[in-house]
């Protein structure tokens, strides 16, 4: 008979929360997407941009586990708040899946950038963008940052696989999902399944803070 890890809900709960804030609209997908139309250094943007987002995972927990360590009411307030900006993002995402539009990415003209241009403009999709550090940094490190021990270092490793999964995916795949996803109907279900989650992970944390208030 087995068990179950006590790591692994860390695990699960990091790999969702961030699998479902990177599946949307944005800007560093549709440049990902397009590097895989033309297949031009897929596989050096697609290790920047997973790297990247686990590198600022790993920051917020580290960053805000010792926050937490020294102010402990600051932890539930901080949950509560994640689960309202979640309640807020699957909102917007039911609304954009209400009024779907269509994903642009460049088709190929046979001309290849070279690297040093594509990793500049990769770094700046990445890390000039403010959702990003709201995102991994504040959001998701708050909530990894309240995992006891070594559960931390797991919600780091899940959060790390599905942002490293979701940029393989989209930069290998690319030719494949650009005709889908030039319909808006496949962006109107996209969408509706990316605030369906949000609305579940943020019931999930809204439950935790009220049970740590005592409510």
């Amino acid at each position: 008979m087995t068990t179950t890890s006590p790591l692994f809900p860390s695990f699960v709960t990091g790999f969702g929360l961030s699998l479902g804030l990177i599946v949307a609209i944005g800007a560093q997908n549709a440049f990902v997407l397009r590097q895989g139309l033309r297949r031009e250094h897929v596989l050096p943007v697609v290790l920047f941009c997973a790297a990247a987002d686990a590198i600022l995972v790993a920051l917020g927990v580290i960053g805000m586990g010792g926050v937490l360590d020294r102010l402990p009411g600051l932890a539930p307030a901080l949950t509560l708040g994640g689960a309202a900006f979640l309640l807020a993002y699957a909102l917007l995402a039911w609304r954009r899946a209400l009024r779907p539009g269509t994903l642009q990415a460049a088709q190929a003209d046979g001309r290849r950038s070279p690297l040093p241009r594509v990793m500049a403009q990769t770094a700046a999709f990445t890390l000039l963008n403010p959702h990003v550090y709201l995102d991994t940094v504040l959001l998701v490190g708050a909530v990894g940052a309240q995992q006891a021990g070594a559960g931390r270092a797991a919600f780091v490793a899940g959060s790390a696989l599905a942002s490293a999964g979701w940029f393989a995916a989209l930069g290998s795949g690319a030719r494949l999902l650009a005709p889908l996803f030039a319909r808006p109907q496949a962006w109107r279900w996209l969408d509706a399944l990316v605030g369906s989650v949000m609305l579940l992970l943020g019931a999930m944390l809204a439950g935790q803070a009220l049970l740590a208030f005592g409510l």
